[in-house]
């Protein structure tokens, strides 16, 4: 009979959370589990899946305006925010109600509230205190503001996927891909949009060609950025909200929405009781297998901040789980993790951009190719994709793969298994294409840029 209440007690029933304490129930594991909000976490509740259904209702704008070019009238449109968002909660509704099930099915007791550490194998939950022989910690992050006056004036994200109205003017602060898509978001569906960055282009960290061909889709649409400028003070006036910039220039809008970044949701968790050592930002230290500084006490992530995406939070509690009930060895594998902005025109990108293939390579070829997607030939509109391969010059191996436009994300997907496998230029160039789509580009580039 063990001494401990559970096997496994996880803190924060989000993607990883979950996926850890349904894994290790399923090796045999008694698990507990607790969530102060709805389960299913930041991606299901307020990120990924009620933003990307936002980014497919702003599209339609555009679909309505090129469908002439294929012969069809359309007639008045009018978009209803308040349909939209009384939509998405329903579906929202039904996936955390989808998520309980997972963990019922799994057998996982589901406590309520904020979990804290008190010592180094007990929890407590709204009062209550239970014990593990180990702890896991999935909790994620939560937006952070920029600390200048009126900034509780402002929104993030979070508040983003419940305004009671569209606003008209928005300006979006920041320029990481979740500003980014939201600016996308409120220009399709009509609001009139404006994005302050401080420094000079937007994606900071993706490959330059890709920034590049971001901004320039954004100004296509009609989004008004701005570089190397940022709030500096909000004010409340009774038109809207006054922003003042660091330049000194004045502009008033409707709302404005912080996309400033994310900090890990370490506060009040009991950390320092228990023993476990944070870092830059307020991040969990672990290691390759998740551990923290306290031996049975483990951490999967956006608090960890290693790479704050849904599927590597799966992945690192899959592997947790694994290798702690499972009899595995499972540590957690970074390398060539796929990505995609939903942004409009939108990115996926696997491996390594071409500034870190140049520092890691003494010989790197670059093929590029840029085009109008063949969808936007009739319909008359502007913008240019961009394909582009990264390659070892010495061993033929591909390094990284960037696309720009029309489903890039889609044509990522399947190109990570190649870039992950460590397949060569050669085996790309032996496949063949299907004709007539974006993705064969990648097969069929064969000249590399000139440097």
């Amino acid at each position: 009979m063990s001494r401990f209440d559970y096997d496994l007690f996880v803190i924060g029933a989000g993607s990883g959370g979950v996926r850890a304490s349904r894994i290790a129930a399923g090796h045999g594991a008694r698990v507990g589990i607790c969530e102060e909000s709805r389960v299913g976490g930041t991606c299901v509740i307020r990120g990924c899946v009620p933003k990307k259904l936002l980014v497919y209702a702003s599209q339609f704008s555009e679909h309505f305006e090129d469908a002439a070019g294929y012969g069809w009238q359309v007639g008045d449109s009018r978009f209803d925010w308040q349909a939209l968002i009384a939509a998405k909660d329903r579906e929202i509704d039904r996936l955390n109600g989808i998520y309980h099930k997972l963990l019922d099915n799994a057998g996982v007791t589901l406590h309520r509230g904020r979990g804290r550490l008190v010592d180094a194998h007990t929890v407590e939950v709204d009062g209550k205190q239970m014990t593990a022989d180990r702890i896991l910690i999935a909790v994620g992050g939560r937006p952070w503001k920029p600390e200048i006056p009126g900034h509780e004036l402002g929104i993030t994200s979070d508040e983003a996927f419940h305004l009671d109205q569209l606003p008209r003017r928005v300006l979006v602060v920041g320029a990481g891909y979740i500003a980014v898509e939201f600016a996308g978001i409120f220009a399709g569906m009509g609001s009139e949009v404006s994005l302050a960055y401080r420094r000079d282009l937007v994606l900071r960290g993706f490959d330059d060609d890709v920034r590049r061909a971001v901004d320039a889709g954004m100004r296509g649409r009609g989004i008004d950025i701005r570089y190397q400028v940022a709030p500096a003070r909000l004010d409340k006036r009774d038109s809207g909200i006054e922003v003042t910039f660091s330049d000194d220039s004045t502009a008033e809008y409707d709302q404005v929405m912080f996309a400033t970044g994310r900090s890990p949701y370490t506060w009040d968790l009991g950390l320092e009781e228990a023993g476990v050592m944070t870092g830059a930002g307020n991040r969990i230290e672990v290691d390759d297998y998740s551990r923290t500084s306290v031996d049975n006490i483990f951490a999967v992530g956006d608090v960890t901040d290693r790479i704050n995406l849904t599927p590597v939070a799966l992945m690192e509690g899959h592997a947790f789980a694994d290798t702690q009930f499972g009899g595995m060895d499972r540590p957690v594998e970074h390398a060539d993790t796929p990505a995609a902005v939903f942004s409009q025109p939108p990115v996926g990108t696997v491996g390594l951009t071409e500034a870190e293939a140049r520092e890691r390579y003494a010989k790197v070829q670059v093929f590029r190719s840029s085009f109008t997607p063949m969808r936007y030939t009739l319909a008359g509109r502007n913008e240019k994709g961009v394909m582009k391969l990264l390659v070892d010059g010495e061993s033929n191996r591909v390094l990284g793969c960037h696309v720009v436009g029309l489903d890039a994300p889609e044509i990522v997907q399947g190109f990570a298994v190649a870039v992950r496998a460590g397949l060569t230029k050669a085996d790309f160039d032996r496949t063949i294409g299907i004709h007539p789509t974006a993705a064969e580009e990648l097969v069929t580039l064969r000249t590399p840029v000139e440097q």
